[in-house]
């Protein structure tokens, strides 16, 4: 008879007993979704009654816009239990609305501890699939981004830039299966130059203790690429001076560098070797050759940087280990080397109070529709709607799950979508109004010359670094010979711009995570073939419409083959960091 392990889990051998604690954890949350999910309920007093019928009864279900007022007053400075019994410690940045201003999401400080217990919960269960993780180091290129204050004196921030900055990332105690190449000063650097260059620069330092490399997104992980293609001359230079480049004027980056840095001018030359050749094709397994995967999302719009990943990486795996957002930290990859399609999330129901709405595709629901976390069912799609411990009740966070499956009690989810975005490079979401609205203040400069534009379509270009959005303009003109100029268009694409929100602008300026927006015109009768061509693989010719934003190959080639004549954004929009309201 087989003596079990002291390590031995359900979901398998843990590396450690730590991650056996952590894992054993997992398991009992998961067996009795029910009973947790139940027990949150308990902290609301709903004249004496705490069942879920009296929730749903007396709770609305709201949108962002339905708490708009009540966050104002916050941010305000009314410091009334409004949301939520605890003091709003600060905000969360999320995406911008469609009035284009980033929304507000209310956090508490304790909801740090909830987000750090889920982060605890990750290595354990990579451990079950990469072992020795713990004989080496983790090359992740992560930064921190601009906060401001409200009128009433609230720090609002993005919740990466909030969990950076925080003494539970500051001062995490020392776990041998989660050491990073970059000291802290490299990461908590406000200037991304300075901040992707120290820790560039770390990780080719440490180039053979290096065990994964990671990012967020799949997008920062391929714009660390990019820098490494820009820069790696200068690089190799302080590498092999063991001289930190003048450029970096941070302190505390110069003094952590200064610990590690010192002469070598071996890796100078291999890096220059490798660096210098045209050929980057599997580069990031060739400068750090015991990666054994790449941990980044790759779900819903980050799904199609994985060509390109898969070609800087010689194919190596990518991990998408948890699923959260502004709102809420919501669940962890059991499988997480699993293939990018395969991805799927499970909801850990200590996070919060989940409720969800069947989703068929219309945009109206009735709040007696929505369904139980223990009671959703395999092969549905669902939108997601969570009740925080931040004072967000009920709340429509706008994501489209469907259901594969079940760990024990808790559902397994796929990431289908945001409802309603249209277009996105990485943390910005454009829907289909923005896009409208921006088209429409553009078009504006184009009435002096008796033209405008009768159509129009879009797509994410990430075949480049960094990404960017396309817009396909069909015009109008008085006559062939009066097509406005390249400087009049030029205009137009930076005017769209300007129309776009504050994540969009924020992320062209600052930090240079997406290019210039190009126009391309098409020849006039371009949308009649693109109607023709869908007609022709069965669409209704009553119920088409074009549609705003296209991926399908075959309809981008009909696209790019009818354009005549393309045009890039002079110049970045305007953005301003403040560093306090008024």
């Amino acid at each position: 008879m087989a003596i079990k392990s002291s390590f031995s889990t359900p979901l398998g051998e843990a590396a450690c007993e730590n991650d056996a604690k952590k894992l054993q954890f997992i398991e009992d949350v998961t067996n009795n979704t029910k009973k947790v999910q139940e027990r949150y309920l308990q902290r609301f007093n709903l004249c004496g009654s705490t069942d879920r019928c009296s929730f749903k009864a007396k709770v609305p279900v709201v949108t962002y816009e339905d708490l708009l007022p009540d966050i104002q007053r916050i941010a305000n400075g009314d410091r009334s239990p409004i949301l939520c019994s605890h003091p709003i410690s600060e905000f969360l940045t999320s995406s911008g609305t469609s009035a284009g201003e980033r929304k507000l999401m209310p956090t508490i400080q304790e909801e740090l501890d909830r987000r750090q217990l889920l982060y605890s919960l990750l290595m354990p269960v990579m451990n079950l699939y990469v072992p020795g993780l713990d004989k080496g180091k983790g090359l992740y290129f992560l930064f921190i981004k601009s906060e401001t204050k409200t009128p009433g004196g609230l720090v609002a921030r993005p919740v990466l830039t909030s969990y950076y900055k925080s003494e539970h990332f500051r001062h995490r105690p020392f776990d041998p299966y989660n050491v990073y190449t970059s000291p802290n000063a490299t990461i908590l650097c406000t200037d991304s130059f300075q901040s992707m260059y120290s820790q560039m620069l770390c990780g080719l330092l440490y180039r053979h203790d290096v065990l994964r490399v990671g990012a967020v997104f799949a997008s920062g992980l391929l714009r660390a690429i990019r820098f490494l293609q820009l820069h790696w001359h200068q690089l190799t230079l302080d590498i092999a001076s063991g001289e930190l480049s003048p450029k970096i004027t941070d302190p505390s980056i110069r003094t952590a560098i200064s610990e590690i840095l010192s002469p070598n001018p071996d890796l100078s030359k291999f890096i220059i070797s490798e660096c210098s050749s045209d050929n980057w094709s599997g580069i990031i397994k060739r400068i750090w050759p015991n990666t054994k995967y790449l941990d980044v999302i790759v779900t819903g719009a980050m799904a199609q940087y994985i060509p390109t990943l898969e070609f800087y990486s010689g194919n190596l795996p990518m991990a998408c280990t948890m699923y959260a957002s502004s709102e809420c930290y919501f669940g962890i990859n059991l499988r997480p080397m699993c293939h990018p399609s395969e991805v799927t999330y499970t909801i850990m129901p200590m996070m919060g109070y989940f409720e969800f709405i069947p989703h068929d595709g219309s945009t109206t629901s009735n709040s007696t529709t929505l369904v139980e976390l223990a009671d959703v069912e395999v092969g549905k799609e669902y939108e997601l709607v969570i009740t925080t411990y931040s004072g967000l009740c009920r709340y429509r966070v706008g994501d489209i799950l469907l259901v594969t499956g079940f760990h024990n009690a808790a559902p397994e989810f796929k990431f289908i979508r945001r409802k309603n975005v249209l277009l996105s490079i990485e943390s910005d979401k454009t829907d289909e109004a923005e896009l409208q609205a921006a088209v429409a203040r553009a078009s504006e400069l184009l009435k002096p010359f008796g033209a405008s534009v009768i159509e129009y379509t879009s797509q994410a270009d990430t075949k480049v670094i960094p990404g960017h959005y396309v817009i396909y303009w069909e015009l109008l003109l008085k006559s062939p010979e009066e097509m406005p100029g390249g400087e009049v268009l030029e205009k137009c694409c930076l005017e769209m711009e300007e129309a776009m929100n504050t994540v969009y602008r924020q992320s062209r300026v600052a930090d240079g995570s997406i290019g210039p927006l190009e126009i391309r015109v098409v020849k006039g009768g371009t949308f009649e073939e693109l109607m023709d061509y869908a007609i022709s693989r069965g669409a209704s010719i009553n119920q088409y419409k074009v549609p705003r934003c296209v991926n399908f190959p075959p309809i981008l080639e009909l696209l790019d083959s009818r354009v005549i004549l393309t045009h890039f954004s002079p110049a970045c929009p305007t953005w301003t960091s403040c560093k306090s309201g008024s």
